[in-house]
C-alpha cells in the first residue's frame, strides 16, 4: 500500500531527527578522546564535500545573492558555528537525552524571539504555553541542584544561538537554495573551527576514532537531506511534530549506549517542554489556515 505524501513527509522527519540523534552518539563517542575543534573540524571537511557534491547534483552551486541575503547567511553560519561548539561542550559531559530535552525547547524560543523581534503576532494562548514550558527547561536542567553544571550554560547557549540561526534562515529569501546555505554554514564552521583547532595540540586520530567520524559525517549528511525532502512532502501542521522522535531516539541510545537515563525531575520537564512545543505548532497551523481562509474570502 502506498504512503500519503503525510505519512511520507513523517517518516522522513523522524528519519532525520534520527540520523541527528545518532551523529550525536558518534560525536559524543569521539569528544572522549579528541578536543572539540579537531573533532568538528574532521567532521567539517567530510560533511562540506559532500554538500558541494550534493549541490552540484541538484544544480544549486551558486552565489549570486543580494547583499542583503548574504547578510542573513553570514548571520546564520555564525550562528552556525557558535551553537555547535556549545552543543559540542556541553554533549562532550551532559547526558544525551537531558540535552536532547533541553533542545526540545526549540520551537518555544523562536516563537518568542520571532514576536518579540519581528513583531509577529502571539496569542495569550501560546506565551503562556512558551512561559509554562521555560519551566520544563528548568527541571531538565535544575539550576542549584548537583546535576547543574557548566554544560547545561553550554546547552542553553546552544539553544540560543540556534534560535538566531533559524530566524536568519526565515528571513532569507525563496531564491536562496536551502543546500547551498547549508553548504555555506558547513564551509564556516569547518574554516573556523581549523583555525581554532591549530591553537591547541591535535590528538592522534585511531582508525576507530577515524570511523566514529565517518559514521557522523554520514548520518548529519542523511539527516540533512532527509529534512530537505522532508518540506516537500505533505503538509508541515502534520509533519512538524515527529521532530520530537529525537528525544525518544535520545532517551532509548543514551540508556543503550551510555548507560545514562534522566531522573524524574527531568522527564517531568521533558513531558513539559514536548507538551508545550506541540501545543504551539498546534496553534500556529491554526492560525496560519485561518489565515489563508480569511484571504480567500476576500478575494
Amino acid at each position: 500500500m502506498a504512503l500519503s505524501d503525510n505519512m511520507r513527509g513523517a517518516a522522513l522527519m523522524a528519519g532525520s531527527m534520527t540520523a541527528f540523534v545518532v551523529n550525536d552518539v558518534f560525536m559524543k563517542a569521539v569528544l572522549v578522546d579528541l578536543p572539540v575543534f579537531q573533532a568538528t573540524f574532521l567532521r567539517g571537511v567530510g560533511i562540506t564535500l559532500c554538500l558541494i557534491v550534493l549541490c552540484r547534483m541538484l544544480g544549486q552551486l551558486r552565489f549570486d545573492f543580494p547583499r542583503k541575503d548574504w547578510a542573513l547567511i553570514v548571520l546564520r553560519s555564525l550562528s552556525e558555528l557558535i551553537s555547535t561548539v556549545f552543543f559540542l561542550y556541553a554533549l562532550r559531559t551532559m547526558p544525551l537525552a537531558n540535552l536532547s530535552a533541553v533542545l526540545q525547547a526549540l520551537p518555544l524560543t523562536v516563537t518568542l524571539a520571532s514576536a518579540v523581534i519581528f513583531r509577529e503576532a502571539i496569542g495569550w494562548r501560546r506565551l503562556i504555553a512558551i512561559l509554562v514550558g521555560f519551566t520544563g527547561v528548568l527541571l531538565i536542567i535544575q539550576p542549584g541542584a548537583e546535576g547543574f553544571t557548566t554544560a547545561s550554560f553550554y546547552a542553553l547557549g546552544a539553544v540560543a544561538f540556534v534560535t538566531i540561526r533559524d530566524l536568519s534562515a526565515r528571513r532569507l529569501s525563496a531564491a536562496v537554495p536551502s543546500v547551498t546555505v547549508a553548504l555555506t554554514a558547513a564551509f564556516g564552521v569547518t574554516l573556523f573551527s581549523g583555525i581554532g583547532s591549530s591553537l591547541e595540540p591535535w590528538v592522534a586520530v585511531t582508525w576507530p576514532i577515524f570511523g566514529l567520524l565517518i559514521g557522523a559525517m554520514l548520518c548529519l549528511v542523511c539527516g540533512y537531506v532527509f529534512s530537505v525532502q522532508t518540506m516537500r512532502v505533505g503538509e508541515i501542521s502534520f509533519i512538524a511534530p515527529f521532530r520530537y522522535t529525537s528525544l525518544l531516539v535520545a532517551l532509548i541510545m543514551g540508556f543503550l549506549v551510555f548507560g545514562d537515563f534522566p531522573n524524574a525531575t527531568t522527564l517531568l520537564g521533558a513531558v513539559i517542554v514536548v507538551a508545550t512545543g506541540l501545543f504551539t505548532l498546534y496553534r500556529e497551523a491554526r492560525l496560519k489556515r485561518a489565515n489563508r481562509l480569511q484571504m480567500g474570502r476576500m478575494r
